[in-house]
This record gives structure tokens, C-alpha cells and sequence, in this order.
């Protein structure tokens, strides 16, 4: 059987050809197509954005920090500066193991184990690929060897910076803050980037943090392959912080730490024309610089452990009662609310009774005063006058002038967490205590300042000036201009609109009388001021209780253990007639305020007035050191190592010439020459000097040595003897007295 044989059909098999080619073609003609239409999209639609790209790789963005801006005295000495400096950065991705490269760094630069605990710390909270800072504030010779050996530290480098400095230190520490690495926290409160490194952690520096910080610039770097930079080729310029003049006069603020001593307390004077606060102290205090780069562990613990709380600001976060400081503002509120004429008198036997009450309430004097009118109650600190005003005001009429005077608020001085204190009230202290109600001892003691009462010495020092300008309550401000450029003028600071305290100047000027004779009267608690002064002063003095009487037996405060000794007080303002200052001074466990607090004031009054520099008192073994002289300050030593050893020579250099003045370290040495230039220029002259009218001889009769009695001048207040928790009336006293 035979098979059949296929012939070949040639005319197929060409047509299959040629349809397998024409799929073939039109495939390879649309990856053609697809192609060119693919760069024509990279060369033309979208070749913007490549050479962007191509050009960031090429070219890096580095960012520029702004130099944080500096902070002047009213004089333009500088009190906050930035310096040239180095710190050390690591890219943790570039760099490696941290066990290899760290230990072999150390031996390079050295580093506390808080750089190496830090650092650890931010590298795990971090991406690999941003720079950490291992060390601040490089030394010159660490950067001489690191420079030597930074082959041997890939991802390490060496990065320079401007570092926050302050000149005066302790002196102005409590004012102007300092500035602080930034931590986590900064991070997510105030939306950091990375860039910046530190952040104003307290005082004006935290207050006026977005101004002095400034705004960030950019360079751009071109770079090779390995990533270092060529050249530069465009930048954004940095936009610097803004600069701030404060009120603050440095040789005022020196004076008013120097006349504390090695005592505690806080003062604070101000311009009562203005607001503008002239000089604020807290003490003790401590030097922010270090705190500025990170604190050590051992400085630390000593600032922490320290009774005294170095750190804690006693003018915006302290305050207590204010005793018979709060005389002059009970007096005006008598008169602006017609309980009290001025001329109306009230007897002091010596110890006042709340009807139905045994237990009194006495006065400095055991036989009492006699007949006082209001000025005499000012001046003698009567205290049955102001027991006896208060209950027939009523607490609730006390309150609301208290209130218009400004206490219970906030003064608006330019720091944060500033205290509003206590103004006593019944509705005060329903809150507070639910079930106890308001008795009419507790309005007794509240005119004399005891009690519930909390007020800060910046309250005291505005209703003091509020006094003495004619009734005018102004917004107390520690910066006085701005400026967002070296170039730009100088702006003054926007405040907020004053208030009256009074529309009676008749009433001011009986409450002015009562204190200028606290001080030049024959009777007055502050008469010691008046020695040898060539110009005259109104104040009042006080003397608030930590503990009270036991019985009838009087208490000497300075026979007192040290911690339960009273607070001394006094408020005032010179001179009289035209009042330039007004001040507030507070001393903790200082007893009386006539014999502590008022000579104090009395040595502020002359540095502002008389250009004279209170004489610092000789150190104590175990007392902190004393502030350095001010650059160009008269009477200071050129030499202030010098001039603590035993037997010195003091030379006054010549005030018109700069000297160079060791002030919280050698390196201070430049910024203190500035100073003096400044201090030396013309029109820089006390005030006694550019208006010789203030020159007043004393009060015809008045003599300071011995009263009309021809008795010993007593300087002390009129300290508060009774036992400041009245006794519970028959029907309406709860089980427990109520507490202070």
C-alpha cells in the first residue's frame, strides 16, 4: 500500500511569512514609537524636573543658622553675647560601630561620660543618617588634633558655631536666662527641624525666644562624587535675631547685689515715670553659663541641694504676706472709698478687741500711740488703725481696691510664670476651703498685710510707683526696645495701656505725706535712712511673722532660730518731690524691715541718685564669692584678684579710660573693655549730678540720732505681736482655728 505524498503549498506559507513579519514589524515600529515618545517625555515634558534632580545631586543644601541676637543694658553694655566656637557631629551611618571609633575619639577629644550617654541616647531616638552632636564647645587644642587625625573618623566632623555667652553671669542671671541644648521635649513643643541646637530655657532668652532666634538661610554646595563640597554656588542669607535693649542699668544691678551682703532676698527696682524696671535681683543666684552647653552632674546636684534654691526666681515665681508694706495701699483705699477722712483719728491703747474676743490684737508699742491721724499711722506703722479700717470697710470693699491697685495679677513684666499671689476674699477662700467660712478676724489681720495675703515684690514695686507718679498703674517691662537688624532702629517696646488707682490727688498726696515722714518724721520706722542723705524719700517699712506669739509675751525675731526668723520689708521711692526710682525690697529671715530692708533701699536710692557704689562687705569663710566689679565702674579695682588679697592696694582708675576687668572668667576680659567705653561716654553721669535740684536740705527739727522724746532712734517696724489666728467666736467658730 503506497502513502499519499503532501505537496508543499508554497502561496501559504508565503502568506503565513508575511503576516508573521508585519506583526513582527508593527511590534518592534511601536517599541519604536514607544521609545521615542519615552525621551521625548525625559527631554522635553519633563526635563525640568530631571536637571533639578540631576542638579541636587550635584548640589547640596546646607543649612545656615542665624546668629541669635544680643541683649544690651540700657547703656549698651552687652549682657548676652555669641561667641566663635566648635562642637563635634557624627552620622552614625558613615561613622560605624560606636564601640570602635569612640573610644579611639576619646583619646583625641575628651569626652564626660554624659557626651557618651547623650549621645548614645539621641543615636537610638535618631535616623542613621543625620548628624548627632557628641560635644559642644570643642578647645582650641582639640581642634588643632582632631584636625590631624579626622581620617581616622569617617561620618565624624568638626562643625563650627556661635555659642551663647554671659558676661555678667550670676548678676543678671535671673533677668536674662539662658539658653539650653535642645531635648525632646523642645522638639515636640516647639516643631524643631534639627538645625538649631539650642532654645532659651528661662528668663528674656525663653520669653523672647522667636525674636532672638531668628530665621534659617541656606548655602548651596557643589560637591564631587565622594559627597565634599567643591565650592559654594547660591545661598539664602540668615536672617539674624532681633536685638534687646533692656531697662536694666548693669551698675545699678551690681549695686543692689552688693547692698544684700551675703543676706537672701529678692529686690526690685523701676522707673515709676515709665515702668521700665531699672534693676531686678534675686538671691542667692548662679552663673548661666553653665547651663548653656549642658550642666555636669556635679554642679548640678550642688545647684539642686542647695537650701537656699539658687535658681528659683523670688520676683516672678515667689512672694508672701506683705506685712505693714500694705499700710499705704489700706490708707488710699480708706480714703478713696470714704470710710476714712485723713484727718480722722483713731486711738491706739496698744491692743485692739474684736468684740467677744479675749485675745487681742497689739501694736509695737505696749501702751499704744495715743491719737493717730492717717499720715501719723503711715508713718508709726499703727497697726489698731488698720484693724480698726479694715473691719469697717469689710473684707469685700478691701478686696475690690486692692484689685485696682494691682494685686492678684499679673504686672506684665516680660518673663513667664510670673505668680498673681493671693488677694484674701471670702470667695478666695470659699474655694479653697468649702466648709469654713470668713471671719472677722481674718479681715483684721488682712489690713495689716498677715493672713491669707501672698504678694510678689514686682507687685509692691508697681503699686509703689503707681504712688508715686500721681495714681498712674503702668505694665511693668524689663525690654525696653527692639531692633530686627544691626542696621534697623531701635523700637520701642509696645505696652499695655496704664490705669488709675485714684482720681483724688488730695488722697495721694496724704498717703505721700504719711510715707515721706515714715522716713524724715520724728516717729517715723525708717528714720535711720535719712542720714546724711542730700535728698528726701518716702517709703514703708514691714515686718512679716513666720511664727506667732505665744500669749502675751513678746518675740524678738532675731533671738529666733535663722529658718523661723520674719521677713523684712520695705517699699519706697526718691526722690520725694520727683520721684526717678521706686523700689521693693524683700529679705528673707531678716527680722525687722526699718533696721534691715529700709538701708538696703537706702543704699539703691544713692547708686541711681548719687552715682555711688554701696562698699562691699568683707567675705565670710563658706559664703559664696562676691560679684566682680563692673568694667569702668568708679572705684573698682583694676585688678580683682588683687584686690581680695590681704593688704591690697585700691587704685580708682580713671573712668574716662577703659579697664580691663576680670567678670566671670578671663574670657569676659573683651566685652568688659566694651563696657567701659560705653560707661565712659558723655551724658553717662548720675542723676544727682544732672539735676541739681534735687539737692533739698533736711526738714527744719528733723534729727537723726534721737527722737522728740530724745529718745534712741528705734529703726525697727512695727512687728506684728499677736497671734495672727483669731480666736473662734462663741457661735460661729468651726473645731479648728483657721490657719495661715
Amino acid at each position: 500500500m503506497h502513502s499519499k505524498r503532501v505537496l508543499k503549498n508554497t502561496a501559504a506559507e508565503a502568506d503565513q511569512f508575511r503576516f508573521r513579519a508585519a506583526i513582527a514589524f508593527a511590534c518592534v515600529l511601536v517599541g519604536v514609537l514607544g521609545l521615542g515618545l519615552w525621551y521625548f517625555r525625559l527631554q522635553v515634558w519633563e526635563h525640568d524636573d530631571y536637571a533639578m534632580r540631576s542638579e541636587q545631586n550635584r548640589v547640596k543644601l546646607r543649612p545656615v543658622v542665624p546668629g541669635r541676637g544680643l541683649i544690651y543694658d540700657r547703656q549698651g553694655r552687652i549682657l548676652a553675647d555669641n561667641v566663635p566656637a566648635f562642637r563635634i557631629e557624627v552620622t552614625p551611618s558613615e561613622a560605624g560601630d560606636s564601640e570602635k571609633w569612640l573610644p579611639q575619639l576619646a583619646r583625641v577629644i575628651a569626652l564626660t561620660p554624659e557626651d557618651i550617654a547623650r549621645f548614645e541616647v539621641e543615636r537610638k531616638a535618631t535616623r542613621g543618617f543625620k548628624p548627632i552632636v557628641l560635644k559642644l564647645r570643642v578647645s582650641d587644642a582639640e581642634v588643632a588634633a582632631f584636625a590631624v587625625d579626622r581620617w581616622r573618623f569617617p561620618g565624624v566632623e568638626l562643625v563650627s558655631y556661635l555659642n551663647r555667652r554671659y558676661p555678667y553671669g550670676e548678676l543678671l542671671a535671673h533677668v536674662i536666662g539662658y539658653v539650653g541644648r535642645i531635648d525632646t521635649k523642645d522638639q515636640e513643643t516647639m516643631g524643631r527641624n534639627g538645625v538649631l541646637t539650642h532654645t532659651g530655657k528661662t528668663g528674656l532668652e525663653r520669653s523672647y525666644e522667636e525674636q532672638l532666634r531668628g530665621q534659617i538661610g541656606y548655602e548651596q554646595i557643589e560637591t564631587n562624587v565622594d559627597g565634599r563640597p567643591i565650592r559654594q554656588v547660591g545661598h539664602v542669607p540668615a536672617k539674624p535675631g532681633a536685638d534687646l535693649r533692656l531697662s536694666i542699668d548693669l551698675d545699678l544691678q551690681r549695686a543692689m547685689v552688693t547692698a544684700f551682703g551675703d543676706m537672701d532676698g529678692s529686690a526690685v527696682a523701676v522707673d515709676p515715670r515709665t515702668g521700665e524696671v531699672l534693676g531686678m535681683v534675686s538671691l542667692p543666684s548662679y552663673d548661666s553659663n553653665m547651663f548653656v552647653n549642658g550642666i555636669s552632674s556635679a554642679n548640678y546636684k550642688a545647684i539642686n541641694e542647695d537650701p537656699s534654691r539658687p535658681q528659683f526666681n523670688r520676683n516672678v515665681l515667689g512672694g508672701g504676706p506683705p506685712g505693714s508694706t500694705m499700710k499705704p495701699f489700706m490708707a488710699l483705699a480708706g480714703l478713696d472709698s470714704g470710710t476714712r477722712r485723713a484727718e480722722d483719728r483713731t486711738l491706739s491703747t496698744g491692743e485692739f478687741h474684736l468684740a467677744g474676743q479675749k485675745r487681742g490684737y497689739r501694736d509695737s508699742h505696749g501702751g499704744g500711740h495715743g491719737w493717730v491721724d492717717l499720715r501719723e499711722s503711715i508713718a508709726q506703722s499703727v497697726n489698731t488703725y488698720y484693724y480698726k479700717l479694715a473691719l469697717d470697710m469689710g473684707i469685700d470693699k478691701v478686696d475690690t481696691y486692692m484689685t485696682r491697685y494691682g494685686f492678684g495679677q499679673k504686672t506684665g513684666i516680660d518673663l513667664l510664670g510670673e505668680n498673681i499671689g493671693i488677694l484674701p476674699s471670702p470667695a478666695w477662700k470659699a474655694k479653697r476651703n468649702k466648709k469654713e467660712g470668713w471671719y472677722p478676724g481674718e479681715t483684721v489681720i488682712a489690713g495689716i498685710g498677715q493672713g491669707y495675703w501672698v504678694v510678689t515684690a514686682l507687685q509692691l514695686a508697681r503699686g509703689t510707683a503707681a504712688i508715686a507718679n500721681g495714681g498712674n498703674l503702668q505694665q511693668l517691662h524689663l525690654v525696653r526696645e527692639i531692633r530686627t537688624g544691626y542696621e534697623s532702629p531701635w523700637v520701642p517696646k509696645v505696652l499695655q495701656p496704664t490705669t488709675r488707682i485714684t482720681d483724688n490727688p488730695a488722697h495721694l498726696q496724704a498717703v505721700h505725706e504719711g510715707m515721706e515722714s515714715t522716713i524724715h518724721g520724728s516717729r517715723g520706722t525708717a528714720r535711720v535712712m535719712a542720714r546724711g542723705a542730700p535728698y528726701r524719700m518716702a517709703g514703708k517699712t514691714g515686718t512679716a511673722q513666720k511664727v506667732s506669739r505665744k500669749g502675751n509675751v513678746s518675740m524678738n525675731p532675731h533671738s529666733l532660730p535663722f529658718h523661723l526668723r520674719h521677713q523684712a520689708l520695705f517699699v519706697g521711692y526718691a526722690p520725694a518731690d520727683n520721684p526717678t526710682i521706686a523700689v521693693a525690697v524683700v529679705v528673707e529671715h531678716g527680722g525687722y524691715g526699718g533696721s534691715t530692708a529700709a538701708p538696703i533701699a537706702r543704699k539703691i536710692f544713692d547708686a541711681w541718685l548719687l552715682g555711688k557704689m554701696p562698699e562691699p562687705e568683707p567675705a565670710k569663710p563658706g559664703t559664696a564669692p562676691e560679684v566682680a566689679p563692673l568694667a569702668g565702674a568708679a572705684g573698682a579695682p583694676a585688678d580683682a584678684d588683687a584686690a581680695a588679697a590681704p593688704g591690697a592696694q585700691v587704685t580708682t582708675p580713671d573712668a574716662s579710660q577703659p579697664v580691663p576687668v576680670a567678670v566671670n572668667g578671663a574670657w569676659a576680659a573683651a566685652v568688659a573693655v566694651a563696657n567701659a567705653r560705653v560707661a565712659a561716654q558723655p551724658g553717662h553721669t548720675p542723676q544727682i549730678l544732672q539735676r541739681p535740684e534735687m539737692r533739698r536740705p533736711a526738714w527744719p527739727g528733723y534729727t537723726p540720732d534721737e527722737d522728740a522724746r530724745g529718745e534712741p532712734v528705734r529703726s525697727d517696724d512695727a512687728l506684728i505681736e499677736p497671734d495672727v489666728d483669731p480666736e473662734p467666736e462663741a457661735d460661729t467658730a468651726p473645731s479648728t482655728e483657721p490657719r495661715r
